[in-house]
């Protein structure tokens, strides 16, 4: 891929697009904008065949069914395994996150087979459900602030060996199996539970994502006065009412 150009694959925007989620595809196509960077973003319904061309494919939440139905399809599609083994980046958040793992419980209340391109499992939790802001502590080799988001789910999600936590709980539930975790990921695979959006309230993440499409260590500087008080805001809140 050329610096001057960047594909932007916004997956199922008809199923999956909870709590603003697709705010996540603004803020990135936004933040490579703001470097002059040419982005061609394409939002992909779940009736469209998925491109293996992207550069960053980006996943949000949805209820139980459309979740089952998006992990159908993406499984049928296969084009996102490509994508993923030639080295795109993903991030995907909440329902997202549990397809791109091993498995996950469905609206049916049967296992329903993920991606598997991240080493995780999900069930779900009995009467708990983990709702609220959480603050969190980013995996510190990637160089990130502390995460900030909304969780609104019932997920337990446990990893394997092949994953790493992408960040461990200061306030909040994170990926609710009780080890203080919250998402994971491998490579150029994020998955997370937090809403938001979240690269609207960690937009450094946003920008991990586009140096690892531009495979670059550094990006020009942006003003970022107002997501820094949006987080400043956010993080207060998380911290109050921990």
């Amino acid at each position: 891929m050329s610096e001057s150009s960047l594909r932007l694959v916004w997956i199922y925007p008809d199923l999956l697009s909870t709590y603003g989620d697709q705010g996540n595809a603004l803020v990135v196509e936004r933040r490579a904008r703001q470097r002059g960077l040419d982005v061609t973003r394409l939002d992909v319904r779940s009736d469209q065949p998925l491109p293996t061309s992207g550069d960053i494919y980006l996943i949000g939440g949805g209820e139980d069914r459309p979740q089952r139905l998006a992990a159908e399809r993406l499984r049928r599609d296969g084009g996102l395994s490509r994508a993923v083994a030639d080295g795109a980046a993903v991030f995907a958040v909440c329902a997202g996150y549990q397809i791109l793992g091993h498995e996950f419980v469905n609206d049916l209340g049967e296992r329903e087979a993920g991606l598997g391109v991240l080493d995780v499992v999900s069930t779900r939790s009995g009467d708990q459900r983990c709702v609220g802001d959480l603050l969190a502590d980013i995996d510190g080799t990637l160089g990130l602030p502390p995460l900030t988001g909304f969780e609104n789910h019932q997920g337990i999600t446990r990893l394997g060996a092949g994953a790493k936590p992408f960040a461990r709980v200061r306030f909040g539930h994170g990926n609710g199996s009780g080890d203080g975790t919250e998402g994971a990921y491998s490579g150029n695979v994020f998955g997370t539970y937090m809403h938001g959006p979240v690269l609207a309230r960690n937009p450094l993440i946003a920008d991990l994502l586009l140096k690892l499409a531009l495979e670059v260590d550094t990006l020009p500087p942006t003003d970022d006065r107002w997501y820094e008080a949006l987080r400043e805001e956010r993080i207060a809140a998380a911290t109050q009412s921990a």
